[in-house]
């Protein structure tokens, strides 16, 4: 199939499927023509880059999990490399969690303190 083919197929776009080839996490062959061809494997690939991006990894993180990309991976068994990822990814984003929150709070003590404890939403 043609990359916008795949595109549609994954709900994703040329361009993302570009940078993950780019990026080295799938592959394709040129036909004649130089267009992108990819085998139906190249679905299964994919829609396991998107999940594993949608619980919050990264393109880099998703490079540790190449060896089961070709399966189910949200029902395979963990590795212990992935579990690492995971794990750190998760402090990473609870770290910035906990940044984002400490900043909303001094953002809203100042703006209780300015306005006499009246804040309003921004509509």
């Amino acid at each position: 199939m043609r990359i916008g083919e795949l595109a549609r197929a994954t709900g994703t776009t040329a361009r993302a499927l570009r940078h993950y080839e780019q990026a080295g996490l799938i592959s394709c062959e040129r036909a004649s023509n130089g267009y992108r061809v990819y085998d139906e494997r190249a679905l299964v690939r994919v829609r396991n880059i998107r999940y594993l991006l949608a619980v919050g990894l990264t393109l880099d993180d998703v490079r540790v999990f190449l060896p089961c990309l070709d399966g189910d991976v949200a029902a395979a068994p963990p590795s212990t490399k992935g579990l690492r990822v995971a794990r750190e990814r998760l402090a990473l984003l609870n770290e910035r969690i906990a940044a984002q929150t400490e900043a909303r709070d001094r953002l809203e003590a100042a703006l209780r303190e300015t306005t006499g404890d009246r804040i309003r939403p921004v509509a």
